[in-house]
């Protein structure tokens, strides 16, 4: 059934029906869906390049620090998975916390 009705020669089949002006239409609706496109990824792209890491050591009582590390959402990482990965690495806990 899906073969049939999703097949190359049905869907050129359904666009040869459309009237001419149907047929600008989608050109066009296509046209701006893949100008969208283009123009979300050059600006997730700006976003990354522009964006920050920032590592700092804060106190928390007397002798004792805690790195807080921000900026990573930019890159688009599970941050969950990252503080994972920080623990294992360097052998400490490590928790994720949303800030304002």
């Amino acid at each position: 059934m899906h073969d049939r009705l999703y097949s190359e020669e049905a869907l050129s089949a359904g666009v040869a029906t459309l009237s001419v002006d149907a047929q600008k239409r989608a050109a066009k609706d296509a046209q701006k869906k893949a100008a969208k496109a283009d123009a979300a990824e050059a600006r997730d792209a700006e976003k990354k390049a522009s964006s920050k890491v920032l590592i700092k050591r804060v106190e928390r009582n007397k002798r004792k620090y805690v790195t807080a590390v921000s900026g990573l959402e930019a890159h688009g990482l599970d941050l969950k998975k990252v503080a994972k990965d920080f623990g294992k690495k360097f052998a400490t806990g490590s928790s994720v916390t949303d800030l304002p």
